[in-house]
């Protein structure tokens, strides 16, 4: 098959997590065809290798009419941070006073502490940093924000059935069920973010104070945090083991938060985001 690659490796086990390193993708993405299942051999004499044949899964396209409503969430929320870079920008570039005794020239000259540098490379991924109280979410909120995920769905000939609760952070979850779930997941969860963004903003119209939305179906934040835990762990073993830097594919920074915080207690690798949104991605690489 075209894109496939052949692994070798002592187990089955040890054959498939060496393809999802290489192919740079997660178990519940990948295919594969065992051509050799190996053997121990007695006291090691005869041992044979497990060997597969690998490949990316091919994901089906959604239907056409699906697939507009999706890119036009999806455009919307890229014109969105586009709008915030814009005023990041605006307020960056306006002058901003001295302290006494220091003039411009000689803050140029000034370089800052490595320590500092380190720390504003990772000031995104830092749950903490900037962390807004939420303000309880009135009743009103919950019907227009269920409203809006119900009349989004049924653009794209959807039927769901949603249990909206709050959790222990003040947070409005909302747990989507029905058929073709898939479909509303998306490609690595894209759907599901774009339309949980969308939801955000419904839900911060409607009343004063700060409102976090968030989306699932089918257990899907979960399985697929475990899933990036997972491959975190396979990434920074190939790490240790090449002595590279691996760069991982763009993720949001959902779920760039839980590669750093899956790797930071590690003793020999070391996490940090490079690029801009939305195409950031993760770089492991080893301490020094």
């Amino acid at each position: 098959m075209k894109g496939s690659i052949r692994v070798s490796a002592k187990t089955l086990d040890d054959a498939i997590t060496e393809a999802l390193v290489q192919l740079g993708i997660t178990s519940d993405k990948l295919e594969y065809e065992v051509i050799e299942k190996g053997s121990a051999g007695f006291l090691g004499i005869g041992m044979k290798q497990a060997v597969i044949e690998a490949w990316p899964k091919v994901e089906k396209e959604p239907e056409p009419e699906i697939k507009d409503i999706v890119e036009d969430i999806i455009k919307e929320e890229k014109e969105s941070i586009m709008d915030i870079k814009d005023s990041v920008k605006k307020e960056q570039s306006q002058p901003k006073k001295e302290k006494r005794g220091r003039t411009p020239a000689d803050k140029k000259k000034e370089k800052p502490a490595k320590d500092t540098v380190e720390k504003e490379e990772t000031t995104e991924e830092n749950e903490g940093k900037e962390k807004q109280e939420l303000a309880k979410v009135e009743e009103q909120t919950i019907t227009f924000v269920e409203q809006f995920i119900k009349d989004t769905l049924k653009a794209m000939s959807m039927e769901v059935e949603i249990n909206s609760s709050i959790d222990e952070d003040g947070a409005l979850c909302l747990e989507m069920k029905g058929e073709h779930m898939g479909i509303l997941i998306g490609k690595r969860g894209q759907t599901l973010d774009a339309l949980q963004y969308l939801a955000n903003r419904v839900a911060n119209k409607h009343q004063d104070g700060y409102v976090r939305v968030k989306l699932d179906t089918e257990n899907y934040r979960a399985r697929r945090e475990e899933t990036l835990k997972h491959l975190a762990k396979n990434i920074a073993h190939k790490v240790k083991r090449n002595r590279r830097p691996f760069v991982l594919e763009p993720m949001n920074p959902y779920e760039r938060r839980i590669i750093h915080s899956a790797l930071q207690s590690d003793p020999y690798v070391t996490t940090h985001s490079e690029g801009e949104e939305p195409y950031r991605k993760v770089v492991v690489t080893l301490k020094k």
